[in-house]
């Protein structure tokens, strides 16, 4: 998918609409005038990033008089709560969509696409600047074929967390820059008296297809799927990186499979492995004394390069406006999507504990050394793959079947090829029936 041309031209129209006439200068206030005593609802997740947005909350709803009503349930829920609201057309305003859900969302109609408000010089802040986004993350996170539908919020790039301290006691002054190194050299050396190399969270979830086994796939030259969108799963590629990963489970702590992100952040922030690849999104829990032995030691980089170079894991969200709303509560929620993830409160948001997209806040003066995450996010977000996961509307089944024999591979049960092929063969009967291999659907993920 490329549409930055349609961004481009979004941006423009925005900033047209709002030079328009000449009239007085847009404000967020005045803009809500019409829409004040509405409430618009949104489900938010149990994580920082929301926490962030929600204490920023008053001063959006005291300016505007809108009110914003958050229902908030663990990332488990999140899809099947909204999909059960917007299918029996009941109460949510704004859709929270996760990088895979987009196209499940966009084909079902549940969305409005932002041209509706940026083309709507009422509603339309001049200062919005879609071109301040990372390119890649508004891409990925809000569009779907050549339309944007949704602004990015609470957006994730895998990073290399790993304890300084640890890695200079083992003889490094730097951290692995290839998987290989972390084969060869790292795993070994750090891998000793009870603690280990490397935590790879890999529960059986969504923790598993996507965290672990596609964490492995695309650094390899692998992928889930051809340009048929036939398996691709058997290829020597995503064999060498599925092997890999099998490998690697010897510098892991024992029963790595029952690890979901809560188990590898702390392992790492007890100081029992060297690092991790995990979310941005779990730095202030890895940086805070109070839930990190090794706040002190740690350190960031991006996460090691594969044989087809640095492909980190991508993930987060958008915010889109839902197509179930009436026309005021549509502008409403617009208005408060617009504005948490505008530039202008980009700084605020970071500092409270969540992950802008937005480019111009990483430039700002000091930010790269408060939070020194960001050189190793911010070249993450360079060049990546937007179908980490794939984002059709049939991921949700598919990522079950990945689940499954993904962790039959890592216990054994079940060999890397006879896995890869089942999972092949079972993902492929679902894209059948979905109707990608007859012309009904396009070939897009």
């Amino acid at each position: 998918m490329r549409i930055g041309t349609t961004v481009c031209g979004l941006t423009l129209a925005a900033g047209l609409a709002a030079a328009g006439t000449g009239a007085v200068a847009w404000s967020l206030e005045e803009a809500a005038k019409p829409y004040a005593g509405t409430t618009v609802d949104v489900v938010f997740l149990l994580r920082p990033g929301y926490e962030a947005a929600e204490a920023m909350l008053p001063e959006f709803e005291e300016k505007t008089g809108i009110k914003v009503n958050i229902v908030k349930h663990p990332y488990e829920n999140a899809l099947g709560e909204q999909v059960r609201d917007f299918v029996a057309g009941g109460d949510f305003d704004i859709a929270l969509i996760d990088l895979v859900w987009i196209g499940n969302f966009a084909e079902n109609g549940w969305i409005v696409p932002i041209e509706k408000f940026t083309s709507n010089p009422d509603l339309a802040d001049p200062e919005l600047d879609l071109d301040d986004f990372f390119p890649l993350v508004l891409n990925a996170f809000g569009g779907w074929g050549d339309t944007i539908y949704g602004l990015p919020f609470d957006n994730y790039s895998g990073l290399l967390f790993y304890n300084e301290c640890m890695l200079k006691d083992a003889g490094f002054d730097r951290p692995p820059e290839t998987w290989q190194e972390v084969m060869d050299v790292y795993g070994p050396a750090l891998t000793k008296d009870g603690k280990y190399a490397y935590a790879l969270q890999s529960k059986r979830n969504e923790t598993q297809s996507a965290d672990s086994f596609a964490r492995f796939l695309w650094p390899f030259g692998g992928s889930f799927l051809d340009e048929n969108f036939r398996s691709n799963l058997l290829s020597p590629e995503s064999q060498a990186g599925l092997n890999f990963r099998q490998e690697l489970m010897k510098f892991m702590p024992e029963g790595i499979v029952s690890y979901d992100h809560a188990e590898t952040v702390n392992a790492l922030a007890q100081g029992d492995v060297a690092f991790i690849t995990e979310w941005s999104a779990f730095y202030s829990t890895l940086k805070n004394p109070e839930t990190s032995k090794i706040a002190d030691c740690l350190k960031i980089a991006p996460e090691p390069k594969g044989p087809a170079g640095r492909k980190p894991a991508l993930g987060g969200f958008s915010l889109a406006v839902a197509s179930q709303a009436d026309e005021k509560e549509q502008a409403a929620a617009w208005l408060f999507i617009q504005w948490v993830t505008s530039k202008e409160n980009a700084l605020e948001y970071l500092e409270r504990g969540g992950v802008p997209a937005r480019q111009s806040v990483y430039q700002m003066p000091g930010v790269a050394e408060k939070f020194d995450f960001v050189p190793a996010l911010v070249e993450s977000w360079q060049e990546g793959v937007p179908e980490f996961r794939p984002r059709f509307a049939e991921w949700p089944e598919i990522t079950e079947i990945v689940q499954e024999w993904g962790t039959k591979m890592m216990l054994g049960e079940v060999s890397v090829e006879e896995g890869a092929r089942i999972i092949g063969e079972q993902m492929e009967a679902v894209l059948e029936k979905a109707g990608y291999y007859s012309g009904k659907k396009p070939l897009i993920q």
